[in-house]
């Protein structure tokens, strides 16, 4: 079994409050988690109205098959947030 994560940081400027933050948030995370399968939580900056934070987690057979989720995943996310005018991708960092 390969695990493979990364944490995400979105900035989103539109954004005027928490209670929206995590309208978006929850939205995101839970089709990402519908579609793909993955272990996906927000891990920092909860208090932060215009920044999300996200943690996404994969397991697979094989160290190929679960970068490639995880790749996908990502490209989900920041299409996501980026496509609905909410923010945009500003960090990542991968994690083996």
């Amino acid at each position: 079994m390969h695990v493979k994560s990364a944490k995400l940081v979105f900035r989103l400027p539109y954004v005027s409050s928490l209670k929206q933050k995590r309208q978006i948030a929850r939205s995101m995370m839970d089709k990402a988690k519908n579609k793909f399968n993955a272990s996906i939580a927000e891990v920092d900056l909860h208090d932060v109205h215009n920044s999300l934070a996200v943690g996404v987690s994969v397991a697979a057979a094989s160290a190929n098959h679960a970068g490639d989720c995880l790749e996908e995943i990502i490209r989900f996310m920041d299409d996501f947030v980026d496509n609905n005018g909410h923010g945009e991708l500003i960090e990542l960092v991968e994690y083996t």
